[in-house]
């Protein structure tokens, strides 16, 4: 009865995990690029949630054992991980659709794929072939149906890009990461690449935080901020390392398809906006691309 709890807490943490992350991309559009740079809030996440990791860590000491060797790979998922993840996923949120960035996210397994294939000499089967090409042309799809003949149509197709540069530098960091995961604590993991992130994103964040149009923020913009820092940086990362620990990773990585559901499902109530025969073409391409990369004979 007790793990039948524990695994019914573990899906719930999951679930909320991307619902913070899929419906931080609306809180992210209600503040940037209009309020506050991209870089600028990429800076206040990481500082933030990297300083509630630590504080969270002083609560309860643990030596943590990393040798000299593993810091230096710890250094290139921080750089993969957080620093391009972030600042690219928080550029793109900001210039592209909230249904544009939550289906690009979805290529994150598709290019884990790829990536385990050229430096895991994991094996390219024919289904994961044919779900590399679908989710190419679902990203296709939605990069080319812009019209970038105007000047939102182009940079959000600018947007575009810069969500699947954050997916492939978060791909990045789970090939590097995954030697650490069996050897260390995954809350030690996140404290030290949330600091090591940090010493370069906040001195390029520091002059935009300076422009930032701080007299115009009103409570609601104060709310998305703390939205994106807590919800989907904070919590979002503590739940699913506490689903990764009790259902394993590939169970919960299943759960990603969620993700688009919440931020399109927010994005049609809050912000209004459309559903596409682009985007439903793109959705069933993604998806299926993931499905097939992913499908493994029993």
């Amino acid at each position: 009865m007790q793990a039948i709890s524990q695994r019914a807490t573990a899906i719930a943490a999951v679930l909320a995990a991307n619902f913070f992350f899929g419906t931080s991309v609306i809180a992210v559009k209600q503040v940037s690029p209009s309020l506050i740079h991209p870089m600028a809030l990429t800076g206040i996440r990481i500082f933030c949630a990297g300083t509630l990791f630590w504080l969270l860590y002083l609560t309860k000491p643990i030596a943590t054992g990393i040798t000299r060797k593993d810091y230096v790979r710890l250094f290139f998922c921080a750089m993969a991980g957080i620093a391009i993840n972030q600042s690219f996923s928080i550029t793109g949120m900001s210039l592209t659709s909230p249904i544009h960035a939550s289906l690009l996210i979805l290529t994150t397994p598709i290019t884990i794929t790829v990536l385990a294939a050229i430096f895991l000499k994991e094996r390219l089967t024919a289904f994961k072939i044919a779900g590399l090409l679908l989710g190419i042309a679902g990203g296709s799809i939605l990069v080319f149906s812009r019209n970038t003949q105007t000047p939102s149509g182009s940079d959000e197709m600018l947007g575009d890009l810069f969500v699947i540069g954050g997916a492939l530098g978060y791909s990045t960091y789970v090939i590097l990461i995954k030697p650490l995961m069996s050897k260390y604590q995954p809350m030690h993991i996140l404290q030290w690449v949330f600091f090591m992130a940090g010493w370069v994103i906040i001195p390029l964040a520091w002059p935009q935080l300076q422009k930032a149009s701080w007299n115009a923020f009103t409570p609601l913009h104060w709310f998305c901020v703390a939205y994106v820092v807590l919800g989907g940086t904070f919590f979002a990362y503590l739940f699913m390392n506490y689903a990764i620990r009790v259902l394993g990773a590939a169970t919960t990585g299943a759960f990603i398809f969620s993700q688009p559901f919440f931020g399109a499902t927010a994005a049609i109530l809050i912000l209004h906006e459309p559903i596409t025969t682009p985007k439903i073409l793109a959705a069933i391409c993604i998806i299926g691309g993931v499905l097939l990369a992913n499908y493994k004979k029993s």
